[in-house]
Order: structure tokens, then sequence, then C-alpha cells
């Protein structure tokens, strides 16, 4: 056999080898008439370990987009500079819905979606990165309902983004477990940031503010995942939420004082840590029992091993707003305290002390201001109204979650 007769059989294998290269590599997408159709199509045609590379421009929508295809990368050319905008959407339940694994969405902007933002279920290794999420309009009930919303998820990864009007949460992570939330902006939300029914879980980094309230860590009942644990909230700015509450009637947030720091309601092992709040009008930490009926046998609505420490405190809890508000400044009068915790506990737990491991735990500097409500005690003896401020007696350590570690930050 001749060396040239070598050579030309191998070009057609050369060349399907290129082509399929080229197809699962990279998928450009621009703005222009037909721009819906063609990102959904490459959405859809897309092979495991494409990118899909939206140009810089608006792309104006009609319909959500979804993504089911595993190992897929969907990069615009800046949250700035790269527009998916669903003002005109009429059908979708959220701008862009993700139900697959090991998926990036960095680099580019989701705007005024008749539902949620973008919204992940079931994946595993998603990470947003430099993802904008907003509703132009301001704060309005009728905004969708949460900005990044990864739900059901693992190994969950939301950082330096940015989300806006969100009416129930701007960065959501509900039923999830190994979280980071880092190094975002969550402003004009009903809440910023959301770690519901989720566990292992690290929040930091972020910028809280102009919400109703920051960042909320708790469990709620009769949901297919239960019992959160294990989370830290730490060296986040947590200042001027301020933002009346525009939640839809019969919205669990709808509870939310304007003025709300941080809450921690019905969760186990969180840890809040080396934040700066201020400037937060009811309240700047919340420690507090799930206020409403249920039905569900499996449910704790005691939030247990709180330890909040070494945060710095502004001026704050000057305008405790609406019943929250009302019921704690009834109590300790005003400013509200920086800290309040409303002192429920089972009663059980209450005649015979509740297990170290589950307490309230309080470790702050000389000037930190703190109330237990005492509301188990003034329920039994409603005479007896006044609140517990030692702060000295609140005092003890519990081991802290480990940090959590991403697969997809590894090696960096």
């Amino acid at each position: 056999m001749s060396c040239k007769f070598c050579v030309f059989s191998t070009l057609p294998l050369l060349f399907v080898l290129t082509t399929a290269a080229i197809a699962t590599d990279d998928i450009h997408v621009v703005p222009g008439p037909n721009a819906a159709e063609e990102l959904q199509e490459a959405l859809i045609t897309a092979e495991p370990g494409s990118t899909i590379s939206l140009a810089e421009g608006t792309f104006n929508l009609s319909d959500g987009l979804s993504l089911d295809v595993p190992d897929v990368t969907v990069r615009g050319a800046g949250m700035g500079r790269t527009v998916l905008s669903f003002g005109d959407q009429k059908a979708g339940g959220e701008g862009f819905l993700i139900t697959s694994d090991n998926i990036t969405l960095e680099d580019f902007a989701v705007l005024n979606a008749r539902g949620d933002g973008i919204k992940s279920k079931g994946a595993d290794q998603i990470s947003y990165r430099r993802i904008r999420v907003e509703w132009t309009g301001g704060p309005n009930e009728k905004n969708g309902a949460y900005g990044i919303y990864p739900v059901e998820s693992k190994n969950v990864l939301v950082e330096d983004s940015v989300v806006r009007g969100a009416s129930d949460a701007g960065i959501y992570v509900g039923q999830s477990e190994n979280i980071v939330v880092r190094n975002s902006t969550a402003e004009y939300n009903v809440a910023g940031i959301e770690i519901e029914n989720s566990k292992f879980a690290d929040v930091y980094g972020n910028t809280v503010t102009r919400n109703t309230g920051g960042i909320l860590v708790f469990d709620l009942p009769n949901l297919p995942v239960m019992g959160g644990h294990s989370v830290r909230v730490f060296k986040n700015r947590v200042i001027d939420n301020d933002t009346p509450n525009f939640a839809p009637e019969g919205n669990i947030v709808g509870m939310v004082a304007k003025g709300t720091g941080i809450m921690v309601m019905a969760n186990r092992n969180v840890h809040v840590f080396d934040n700066v709040l201020k400037n937060n009008g009811t309240v700047h930490v919340l420690i507090a029992t799930y206020p409403n009926e249920f039905d569900d046998d499996n449910y704790v609505p005691h939030p247990r091993g709180v330890l909040v420490r070494d945060n710095t405190y502004g001026e704050g809890g000057a305008e405790p707003d609406g019943e929250v508000g009302k019921i704690i400044s009834d109590v300790t009068g005003k400013p509200v305290p920086d800290i309040v915790w409303d002192g429920v506990v089972p009663l059980t737990e209450w005649l015979s002390w509740t297990a170290a491991e589950d307490r309230i735990y309080i470790n702050e500097t000389d000037g930190t201001t703190f109330a237990n409500l005492l509301m188990i005690q003034n329920t039994l003896y409603p005479w007896s109204t006044s609140p517990d401020r030692d702060i000295a007696d609140y005092a003890g350590a519990l081991p802290e979650p480990k940090e959590v570690a991403l697969p997809q930050l590894q090696g960096q």
C-alpha cells in the first residue's frame, strides 16, 4: 500500500471527527427576528459538552425556554450586555427552566419573566455565575415569585449575581443540599435570599439591601424534603432593608416585617456570624418558631442549635413594622434590640430545659442588645410580659458546620 493512498484513506475519518467536535463544542446564537426559535432549538439539540454562546444584545422572547440536556454551558457576553427579555411572555411558568445535571449559566440577564426568572429543578451541579434577574418596573405583587430558583437540587452554586424585584425571594434555594450562595446582590425583593428546607449551605459575601427582609433561613411543613440543617450565614452586608412587603396575599413571606435583617425559623444548626447589619427598621436578627397551625407530624416548628456571634450592628429597630413588629415592640419597646428570640420552645422542654445542642446561643461584643420574649412563659402567665435581656446567660458554643465543598469548585 503506497504512502499516498494511506493519507487519503484517513481523510473521511478526520472529517467526521472534526465536524463532530464543532457540532458539540460551541453553538452561537445572535439577537434578531428568529432568535427565539434559534435559541430554543439550540437548547434542544445541544449535545453534552456543548457551550451555547449568546451574543451581545437583547433577545425578545414570548415563550419560556427550557433545557434538559446535561453538561451544557449557556454563556452570554455579560449580565449587562446579553439580555433575555420576557416582557411579552405568553407561555411558561418561568423565563428559563433547567431540569438536567452539570449545567453552568453565566454572563447574561433575564428580565420581566411572567413567572419565576430562572428555575432549576432536580439538578445536580447547577451553577449560576454573573446572572442578573430583574423585574424592571420595581417592586410589584405581579412580579414573578423567585429570581434565581434552584429547587430539589444538589451541589448548587450562585455567585456574583444580581436579583431585583422578586415578589417572594430574589435568590431562593429550596429542598436542596450542598449549597453556596456568595458575592451576590439582592435588592428590592420581598426576601433577598432564602434557604428553605435545605441542608449544608454557606451564604457569604453577599450584599442584601432594600428588601423587605434580608436573609431568611427556615423550614416549612408539608413539603417533600424536610429537616433543614447545617447552614452558615457569614460575612454578608445586610443593610437598609426598608421595602414594604409586596408579596401576593396568602404567600408565607407576606408575614415578613419590613426591616427584618436575618431571620432563622424552624431550622437546625444555623450559625450567623461576621455579618454587618444596620438600618433594618424592625430587627437585625430574629430567631422564631413557625407561627401558623400545621398538620404535619414530622415537622418541628422550633429553631434548634442556633449560634449568633461576632456580628457588627448599626442603628436599627426604630421602626418596627406590621404585626410582627408590633408583637416584638409591645414587649421590648423601641428601638427593638439587635437580636430577638421569641423564646417559644415545646412545653416539655421548657419544663426540663432544652438539650445543649438544641439551645440558642448568643456570643456578641459589649453593647449588643438582646431580648428573649419568653413567649411560652408569657402565654402561661400573661401578667408577666418582661423579656429576658441578659445576653450573658446565652453565651455558649456549638460545633460549626463544615465548609460546603462543591464538585464544580474543585481546583478553583
